[in-house]
């Protein structure tokens, strides 16, 4: 091979190698399309219109809202699992669709590691555990004592094989109780029946509660993030009254289709993880009870897999399956 044919190769090498740097120097240039597992019009789907608002500001290209609900995930997965690895599909994926599904389903249509790459959290949110205010207790060792010795108590989850339901069989496997899982089709019916008396406690978000805390027809025991909220202070967490296996959050994150270089997720992950930390965005989502999971796709990639670990458990205890 003469020198110049060398020479000339060698400049085709390096302009190959060139080419993926320079195409996430680009990236984005049209709009990021993300789907999300659920109907719109919630306060998650109002937290990544924020983050949009400000993806937009940065990058030029609009990051547009898919929602795709149904199926406990498997719609919006499989959808962005049939998408092109190039960085303009992206899915959120959340606590169920990939640290507990894989325990309660005996088959998926996606494998949650394989399947996607991590790109960054989302965001995190707590759980609280309300009782009707009709219950004799102001706090967790109140409430245990009490329910030892009441037939039949029940507890309401906003839906069955989520984590508001594994949090009651946690509770119930560390404090010696027996109460019974009320699942309900989301979160205003399964207030509702907390008000009503119909169950004496619940598992929920602390937004869905707050206001009948204020009224007084609800009571907040305990509060499943590690330090109390600004927005009920007077909630002692899970943790200062001697439970940590319920410091949980539930959570969001970003993914995109297997495949996607590892250039385009590393600006992804910028870009997402400067939207979120946005001084407007963090105080709106703050009022929300939101934190902004900003991560390496690495430290995801752990957390997931730490949350997998706790909820493998919750469901074994459980003896949940889901139906298929």
């Amino acid at each position: 091979m003469d020198k110049r044919h060398f020479l000339r190769l060698s400049a085709l090498a390096a302009t190959a190698a060139a080419l993926p740097a320079a195409r996430a120097q680009a990236f984005p240039e049209r709009p990021v399309r993300v789907v999300v597992p659920f109907a719109g019009g919630n306060t998650l789907d109002a937290a990544l219109r924020q983050v949009a608002e400000a993806f937009v500001k940065s990058t030029g290209q609009p990051m547009i809202v898919d929602n795709r609900p149904g199926g406990s995930g498997f719609i919006a997965a499989q959808a962005v699992m049939q998408a092109a690895p190039d960085g303009y599909t992206l899915l959120m994926p959340n606590t169920s669709m990939l640290a507990i599904n894989p325990h309660t389903f005996s088959k998926l249509p996606y494998d949650p590691d394989k399947s996607f790459r991590h790109v960054t959290g989302f965001v995190g949110a707590s759980l609280v555990m309300a009782v009707n205010a009709s219950v004799p207790a102001t706090n967790l060792a109140e409430f245990i004592a009490w329910a030892k010795t009441q037939p039949n108590v029940s507890y309401a989850s906003f839906t069955a094989g989520n984590s508001s339901h594994f949090a009651g069989v946690i509770l119930n496997q560390r404090a010696g109780l027996q109460m019974v899982h009320v699942p309900h089709n989301g979160t205003p019916p399964a207030v509702q029946n907390l008000l009503g008396g119909h169950v004496q406690a619940a598992f929920l978000p602390l937004l869905a509660v707050r206001p009948h805390v204020e009224s007084g027809k609800v009571k907040v025991l305990a509060i499943s993030s590690p330090q109390r909220s600004p927005l009920l202070p007077q909630a002692a967490t899970f943790r200062e009254q001697g439970f940590p296996d319920l410091e949980i959050y539930i959570w969001s994150s970003i993914a995109a289709p297997a495949g996607t270089p590892d250039a385009i997720v590393a600006r992804l992950n910028t870009e997402i993880n400067k939207a979120m930390l946005v001084p407007e965005v963090r105080a709106k989502w703050r009022a929300m009870d939101f934190e902004a999971l900003a991560m390496t796709p690495d430290e995801l990639q752990r957390f997931v897999a730490a949350d997998s670990k706790r909820w493998a458990e919750a469901v074994r205890l459980s003896g949940f399956k889901a139906s298929e």
